[in-house]
């Protein structure tokens, strides 16, 4: 009996404790709320789920990097970015990750994200599905007491530091308690905290007392003086040196760095100042050295008349500020200077003279309008003549791009000053906003003048809004045309688009001081271009009975070389065979030739040529080599015509002494010049 009876007992407990089980709800786990300007850095924990708000999708909210963010950017910004949320907010899972040794910047979803060198952490967003059996923090835990979460309305986790007899207990943030300890550094300039120090993928602990902090990114370093006794101080915080001496601070007495022994060096860590780090990223916001895949030189020209008004004025710096911001300007990106454009030009600022967007912004807020007329015309050839130069920061492998503001109509002619701009090597952009009504056409100086002047009349480098109010649609297209380089097509001028072989001959009829003469020819042309491996390069054959190539287009890359390589082409003597050469150089040279190059010969022969002429011109004409023929001397004037490009006028030339060459240098280089710059603008 008694066993049953024990029995009942058990099974009434279980049964009793299932029953309680039941009863007993697990708590439920709340998401976090965070404001659209909480930054990843700011949060301590690992890995966690909040709720974004709506509206994250302002510019305000930087966002460095793309996938993968640095630390210092918005939450709720990089999950916009990312796509894992749109402007109208909701949940999110963040994971902390490693620093990266550079952050790319990019355009997605209608945030433009900016580009950064280096940071000490990094995270990624992710859709808030949580992983089975991970528990997330209903409270996030904050790098300094005055959090963010606060501000949302959130609650962070508190410690309660126990009261002291005759006081008011005051609460604390776990943060604050972390940071009460001294540190005792040996050298005489104060520890930077280690990489991997610098990693918060776990919550720092309190240290005991007497050993030295491993948390380097919490600490702060200060210059405290106690000028009265604060109540419930602590008697003394004793802390060891590497020696094993220890250091007493004496209750209540004044404590500054200037007081403390010379020797060991110590540094203080206070509760409620903001850990080092924290500090610096708040002081300092990390400047971007610029978007590399934009690497432009760009001017805007704004229109300062009296006939827009100043409200239009403002909304007209509105879209530049827009934009200095969306290009994420900086000395490895694009630059961006300023003129306005009245009844006549005046630069605001220059290429270099704000090298990031946050500075670009404030310079732009500044500018005042001028007034006056419309004078769009004068302002173009101002900028040519005057703003791309070296002096204002013009880099010579960036793209000149020049965007032009225009309200209504210009009260000048556009077509000449951009055409010399074109030629110049800028492209032109025009921005139009509210045309001329039909019973103000009759005021137009001169019609269609968009199309008169922008770099090509295709439609890329035009864009037309009805009103000024509906001028912010114009942002995004025009910062990807801009930034599209592969299309600035006016960056290709006839001086740095080419791939020029010269074909020399090299028979016994020439002589060495001839010789010597017709590559001082070759020397001078040479030197009108601008080389690179990017933009016009050079190569040369010589020929007589055989041919040698004494070097290819991709074997010098800049200007000294090349010349260099020149006056070193020794004299080979022989025969005189120009339509086997002209094949060698279609083989050897122009066969390696890049496809978005013009193709140019140039021989230079002193006779009539040994062998046939005519297949092998016709070849080169066919595979779209321009042919430049100079002959001197005893050279047939027909064998020329027959291979020159047509018409033979503009590219067939000749000489009856070897000393008279150079003085067809300036004539070559303009035919040249002309034939590229009359190629179709559609």
């Amino acid at each position: 009996s008694l066993q049953v009876f024990l029995t009942f007992l058990l099974v009434t407990g279980v049964h009793s404790n299932k029953e309680m089980a039941k009863k007993i709800k697990r708590p439920k786990f709340t998401v976090p709320q965070i404001n659209c300007d909480v930054k990843a850095g700011k949060i301590i924990n690992p890995e966690f789920i909040v709720k974004c708000p709506a509206g994250c999708q302002d510019p305000k909210y930087h966002v460095y990097g793309t996938d993968v963010y640095a630390s210092y950017s918005s939450v709720c910004g990089a999950a916009v970015h990312s796509g894992v949320l749109d402007n109208s907010g909701g949940k999110i899972l963040v994971r902390k990750v490693a620093g990266q040794s550079g952050y790319k910047g990019s355009y997605s979803n209608g945030v433009q994200s900016l580009s950064l060198p280096r940071w000490r952490e990094s995270f990624i967003v992710l859709e808030s599905k949580p992983k089975k059996g991970v528990t997330y923090p209903s409270a996030l835990t904050y790098s300094s007491s005055k959090s963010p979460a606060a501000q949302a309305g959130e609650t962070t986790k508190v410690y309660q530091r126990p009261p002291i007899p005759g006081t008011t207990a005051q609460p604390v943030t776990l943060m604050q308690l972390l940071a009460v300890t001294v540190a005792v550094a040996t050298p005489t300039t104060l520890p930077r905290p280690s990489p991997s120090a610098a990693s918060t993928t776990s919550i720092p602990r309190p240290q005991p007392v007497g050993h030295r902090s491993q948390e380097m990114d919490l600490w702060s370093t200060a210059t405290y003086t106690s000028s009265q006794n604060r109540p419930g101080a602590d008697p003394g915080i004793q802390r060891q040196d590497p020696s094993g001496a220890a250091f007493q601070k004496p209750v209540g007495a004044d404590v500054s760095l200037g007081k403390l022994p010379t020797s060991p060096k110590v540094l203080l860590l206070f509760p409620g100042l903001v850990p080092k780090e924290e500090l610096s990223t708040q002081s300092l916001e990390p400047v971007s050295l610029g978007d590399p895949n934009c690497k432009i030189d760009l001017s805007f020209l704004i229109d300062g008349s009296t006939s827009i008004g100043k409200r239009r004025f403002r909304i007209q710096k509105q879209l530049l500020a827009d934009v200095a911001q969306a290009l994420d300007i900086g000395p490895a990106g694009p630059l961006m200077g300023v003129v306005q454009y009245g009844d006549n030009p005046a630069t605001h600022f220059n290429l270099k003279t704000h090298t990031n967007s946050r500075d670009l912004k404030k310079a732009i807020e500044k500018i005042t309008q001028r007034g006056g007329l419309s004078n769009v015309g004068r302002a173009i050839s101002f900028v040519t003549k005057n703003f791309f130069s070296k002096a204002n920061g013009n880099r010579s492998g960036a793209p000149n791009v020049v965007v032009v503001m225009v309200d209504g109509w210009p009260t000048d002619k556009v077509e000449e000053a951009s055409r010399l701009a074109r030629e110049s090597g800028i492209n032109i952009f025009f921005i139009t906003i509210e045309g001329a009504a039909e019973n103000e056409k009759q005021y137009v100086v001169e019609p269609n003048f968009a199309n008169k002047a922008v770099c090509r009349t295709n439609g890329f480098y035009s864009l037309h809004v009805q009103s000024w109010f509906g001028l912010h649609k114009t942002l995004q297209p025009l910062v990807k045309r801009v930034c599209d380089t592969d299309r600035l097509a006016c960056s290709k001028t006839c001086l740095n688009s080419a791939d020029i072989g010269f074909v020399i001959d090299g028979s016994s009829s020439v002589g060495t001081g001839n010789f010597r003469t017709v590559l001082q020819f070759v020397t001078n042309l040479t030197k009108e271009f601008e080389i690179s491996d990017t933009d016009t390069r050079i190569g040369a054959v010589q020929y007589t009975y055989e041919q040698r190539l004494e070097f290819g287009f991709d074997k010098y890359s800049s200007k000294p070389d090349i010349l260099n390589a020149i006056k070193r082409v020794g004299y080979w003597s022989g025969g005189t065979s120009t339509g086997a050469a002209i094949n060698f150089a279609l083989e050897q040279l122009f066969k390696k030739s890049k496809p978005n190059k013009r193709k140019l010969m140039i021989l230079i022969t002193d006779g009539r040529s040994y062998d046939d002429v005519r297949i092998p011109a016709m070849a080169a004409h066919l595979k779209g080599v321009i042919t430049y023929a100079i002959g001197v001397a005893w050279a047939a004037q027909e064998e020329l015509e027959v291979i020159a490009t047509h018409p033979a006028r503009d590219h067939s030339f000749f000489v009856d002494e070897f000393d008279n060459l150079y003085q067809y240098v300036p004539r070559i280089i303009q035919n040249i010049c002309t034939e590229f710059n009359s190629q179709p603008r559609n």
